[in-house]
């Protein structure tokens, strides 16, 4: 199922890219979808990798708690 939206981009950009989609899939039907379907796939993608990496970043660093001690019974007590 396809999602219809309304952008506002600097008309630089817009000419760029439909002259780029037009290259890549040709002045057919549906050349713009698939061009801009797949630019926001690539964007998904990279920011998830983004906050992955960050995580894991974090995750290797810890989080400093300063003086808060706590023992794993403590963690799980009930």
């Amino acid at each position: 199922m396809s999602k219809t939206i309304t952008i506002s981009i600097d008309e630089e950009i817009n000419q760029e890219f439909r002259a780029t989609a037009e290259k890549l899939y040709g002045r057919k039907k549906g050349y713009i979808r698939k061009a801009l379907t797949e630019a926001i796939k690539q964007w998904l993608q990279e920011k998830n990798t983004e906050v992955v990496v960050s995580s894991i970043g974090i995750l290797k660093e810890g989080i400093k708690m300063k003086s808060w001690k706590f023992s794993r019974d403590d963690l799980h007590e009930r």
